[in-house]
């Protein structure tokens, strides 16, 4: 069935149900195995090699480049269903379709090329920014420097790898010599890198969000990204993939809900008919959850939008691209805590619905609030709800990007 036909509301262009439906074949075996996945603690591996194999790693790259050529609206819409199958799936892809964006932005010409080529042939990347422990906002411990004989080295230890377990490469950061910071990719596999699965959350289990060791990595000049910064609404960008698989547990756990209460025999002496199915105090609940997955994809939906504007303003006038990038970063930063209780709440509210046996472990129903409760830890709401006012009152525009460290 279509989106639509689902009452999830009208898919994001008039395209977008043919190029869903290259994916839902895959999406749906994703999601028969996520509940066993979880209890087993069994790594996407083979998932992720099905979603290369349809091109969806390529998505947003141009049909003349063998991509899809999808609108950021299409793509978040069909993040969206990819996260109602596994959040964990999302969250191992989000590094590689942040990079992916980042070359599309690049102004050197011979960077991109070699970049989108890459991603052409199906390379896939993942991330290396974050510095656990004492690491100071605004540097890097990790470095990259010259040995004797003019070789870059890549040398630190990074956590949070997002996704780089499954990926050919690691798209990191390093203070060069003259402590500057440098943007570069490593490939996973080369002599000196070590990555770790040792991400030991209670949700998001499956990202491998774990640590990378880089021991005197020998770096390839074509490897360093010419650029300084990312591209321009890139912390919007990356918290919206966040939203995205919070819309995605929002709509797998109302649809579980409805299937699970359609089909329950059991019931209380105290209930209002002799199946939940037909008791309107059940139906509220399932109600009330589907409401809240509805609202959490409508919001992403408005606020891809924003970003997609945002994209389209990159040829145009300094100050038309500028105000658009701050509005792509105040509609996710006001998206934010809205879509995060929806869905924390729905996550909770649908055990009212059910009886003491949702909460057997091979029901898979806590999955749904720890993945949830993870993903909304990343970038915590505070802020956000802080930016959100501060534009509102003062017009201050939002960071547009920011690291986490020892101050």
């Amino acid at each position: 069935m279509t989106q639509h036909h689902l009452a999830w509301g009208a898919a994001p262009s008039p395209r977008y149900e043919g190029l869903a439906q290259r994916f839902r074949p895959v999406f749906q075996r994703i999601r028969d195995t996520a509940v066993e996945r979880d209890l087993q603690h069994r790594l996407p591996h083979e998932e992720l090699h099905w979603l290369r194999a349809e091109g969806f790693a390529r998505l947003r790259l141009p049909v003349e480049q063998g991509g899809a050529g999808a609108t950021l609206t299409e793509f978040f819409g069909l993040l969206v269903e990819l996260g109602a199958a596994d959040t964990n799936v999302v969250n191992a892809l989000r590094a590689h379709f942040g990079f992916t964006e980042d070359v599309l932005h690049s102004d050197f010409a011979e960077f991109r090329a070699h970049w989108l080529g890459r991603i052409a042939e199906g390379q896939t990347i993942g991330s290396g920014f974050s510095e656990s422990g004492d690491a100071k906002v605004g540097s890097f411990a990790t470095t990259l420097t010259r040995d004797a004989q003019g070789q870059l080295r890549l040398s630190g230890r990074k956590f949070y790898t997002t996704g780089s377990l499954f990926a050919d490469w690691i798209n990191t950061a390093a203070d060069d010599e003259h402590g500057q910071p440098t943007l570069l990719l490593v490939p996973r596999k080369a002599p000196g890198v070590q990555v770790d699965d040792d991400w030991d959350g209670f949700g998001q289990a499956l990202t491998a969000s774990g640590t990378a060791h880089f021991d005197q990595v020998a770096i390839e000049p074509a490897w360093v990204n010419p650029s300084k910064a990312r591209f321009p609404y890139s912390s919007a960008y990356y918290q919206l993939v966040h939203l995205a698989s919070l819309a995605g547990i929002a709509r797998a756990l109302s649809e579980d809900l409805a299937q699970r209460v359609r089909e329950r025999t059991r019931t209380y002496s105290h209930a209002n008919a002799g199946r939940s199915a037909q008791d309107p105090q059940v139906l509220q609940v399932v109600g009330l959850v589907h409401g809240a997955a509805y609202g959490a994809n409508a919001i992403v939906q408005q606020a891809a939008r924003a970003l997609e504007h945002a994209w389209q303003a990159r040829t145009l006038e300094a100050a038309t691209r500028e105000q658009a990038n701050v509005l792509a970063h105040v509609e996710v930063d006001q998206a934010v805590p809205v879509v995060t209780q929806l869905v924390l709440d729905a996550s909770t509210q649908l055990f009212d619905a059910l009886g003491a046996s949702a909460a057997l472990r091979p029901a898979g129903l806590d999955r749904y609030w720890r993945n949830a409760r993870t993903i909304a830890s990343h970038n915590p709401r505070v802020y956000r709800e802080r930016q959100a006012g501060d534009y509102a009152v003062n017009g201050t525009p939002p960071p547009t990007f920011y690291r986490v460290g020892t101050a």
